[in-house]
Parts: C-alpha cells; sequence; structure tokens
C-alpha cells in the first residue's frame, strides 16, 4: 500500500448495516448477496470516488446503524485492497482505537471478501487481481 496520510475523521453512509446480507447500488439495485452478514457497518464517503468507479468505503466499527444513516466518525486504519486490477482502500472508522479482536475480524472478513468479490468478478467479466493487502494503523503498517 502506498503509505499516504488518512483523514482525521470521515462522512459515511451506511449502505450495509451490521448483519446485513444484502448490498445495494447507489440506485437501490441488489448487487449483490453475501452467503454470511456482515460483521460490521458497511458504508461510503460523500463526494468522493475510488479506483473502482465506486466512492469511496468504509467499516464503522461498533453497534448497529440504520442504512442510510450518515455518521461523522474518526478513521482508525486503511486496508489495502485491489478490485480488478483497480485500488480500492477500505477506511475503518471507530470512535475507540482498533483493538486486536477488531483488527482479527477486519483482516479475516477482507481477505474472504477478496476470494469471494474475485469469484463475482469473472462472473461479471471483470479482469485483474482482486486481493487484501493488509492493514495500515495510524503510522504503523501491518502487513498480510
Amino acid at each position: 500500500m502506498a503509505s499516504q496520510e488518512a483523514p482525521r475523521a470521515l462522512e459515511v453512509i451506511i449502505d450495509v448495516p451490521r448483519g446485513s446480507f444484502v448490498k445495494r447500488d447507489d440506485d437501490g439495485r441488489v448487487d449483490y448477496v453475501s452467503p454470511f452478514p456482515c460483521p460490521f457497518n458497511y458504508g461510503s464517503v460523500p463526494n468522493t470516488l475510488s479506483g473502482d468507479g465506486d466512492r469511496l468505503d468504509a467499516v464503522v466499527l461498533g453497534p448497529r446503524l440504520a442504512q442510510g444513516a450518515r455518521v461523522h466518525v474518526p478513521v482508525v486504519a486503511v486496508v489495502d485492497f485491489v478490485d480488478a486490477g483497480q485500488s480500492d482502500p477500505k477506511y475503518i472508522c471507530s470512535v475507540g482505537p482498533l483493538g486486536t479482536a477488531d483488527r482479527l475480524l477486519v483482516e479475516g472478513f477482507f481477505r474472504v471478501y477478496a476470494y469471494l468479490k474475485g469469484a463475482l468478478n469473472l462472473v461479471r467479466n471483470k479482469r485483474g487481481a482482486t486481493r487484501f493487502g493488509g492493514i495500515e494503523i495510524a503510522s504503523a503498517k501491518v502487513r498480510a
């Protein structure tokens, strides 16, 4: 992951509440149905654009939030993720520091997510590597 300064905090719109199985596109259509529930709130950052053409992704740790909720939350880490050959970082946000259990949960989730998303990309005829590359926490870099 290229070392870059992560923002101190972000406004995040919750797209997939913690415990949900369904991820929708911005227009409300179902993008995919997960075989397991999302272990955290998964959202996006308004008025941004990631390498995959969608808004920047952000995970909000903590209790379940409603779909469409907007929260302003500190960034505690960044996941290095590549989706179909395009840089697609995931900002990890939390009101507290990233603990060991949360770090392991995020790592495990994105390792499995990379595998499943890579398979979905093949079905959708998207080429290029899809991979989890590690987590950068504050100034310390943790590699897979």
